[in-house]
């Protein structure tokens, strides 16, 4: 169990690792907060709290994200690029722009082969560029294809640059349950901290003690809107001026807590 206790809210809480999440947050001891459209779809239990809110309704967040301590997404769709950009990148904005620059603790999970440019992965991108840009302490989690493994799949890897793309569980296979214990692990840990990485299990049994993974990685670099060993095949000056000036706006105001003067836009 963490010795550190947080209100954790859930950002997907009924999709596929989500339920794992709030699991895994409370074995932790920490209280999780369950954002729903409909309050109904989860019962509320011992250190599980529920409150309604709509990803694609900023104004329905700002009660949602208040005393939270961290936030873990899980959200996310699996079709066109329009839904893309309304749920996966979207969500991440809206409640980003909710905490209203609170030092929130963020874990967020996107996917492998998110750099590959092809079909909705690119908004799964901004909202990881988002978060780089956000000035919150993070954690970005790129799992492989989820419940593939064999039996004693369970020893995790790690792994940067985003070079497995095949489109296929040859990419690499990771559980639901594990992906979940990766995120809430790494909002209380410090090797975790501005790390971004995919998540695949290999033959061998699962650890108690992630910290030792997560002090293996490299740190992304602080102004650098791709993470550390990505490729740089995105480029800023192709992306929309709406957003570029999004991204600025964001960097700028964490510039003005930290006394940094570097622009995102050069990076």
């Amino acid at each position: 169990m963490s010795g550190e206790q947080l209100t954790v809210l859930s950002v997907g809480a009924t999709g596929s690792v989500g339920g794992y999440v709030i699991d895994e947050a409370i074995s932790q001891g920490h209280t999780v907060r369950a954002l729903l459209r409909n309050p109904a779809q989860l019962k509320p239990r011992l250190n599980l709290d529920i409150v309604t809110g709509d990803l694609t309704r900023p104004q329905s967040l700002v009660e949602a994200v208040k005393g939270v301590d961290a936030v873990v997404f899980t959200h996310g769709t699996y079709g066109s690029s329009t839904q893309a950009e309304a749920v996966d990148y979207s969500g991440v904005r809206h409640v980003l722009e909710a905490l209203d620059h609170k030092d929130i603790r963020i874990a967020l999970m996107t996917a492998i082969a998110v750099t590959d440019r092809k079909g909705a992965h690119d908004w799964k991108r901004r909202a990881e560029w988002l978060v780089r840009a956000s000035g919150n302490p993070y954690t970005i989690v790129r799992p492989g294809w989820f419940d593939y493994n064999e039996a004693e799949q369970h020893r995790p890897v790690f792994l940067q640059g985003d070079r497995r793309q095949s489109g296929t569980p040859r990419d690499g296979v990771i559980s639901r349950r594990q992906v979940a214990q990766v995120l809430v692990r790494s909002l209380t840990s410090v090797p975790a901290l501005r790390k971004t990485f995919e998540l695949v299990a290999e033959h061998g049994p699962a650890p108690d003690n992630f910290d030792p993974l997560f002090a293996a990685l490299e740190t992304d670099e602080v102004g650098h809107r791709n993470a550390i060993q990505d490729a740089d095949n995105m480029p800023l000056e192709r992306e929309a001026p709406d957003f570029v000036t999004l991204l600025d706006t964001f960097r700028s105001r964490w510039d003005a807590t930290t006394g940094s003067s570097a622009s995102y836009r050069s990076t």
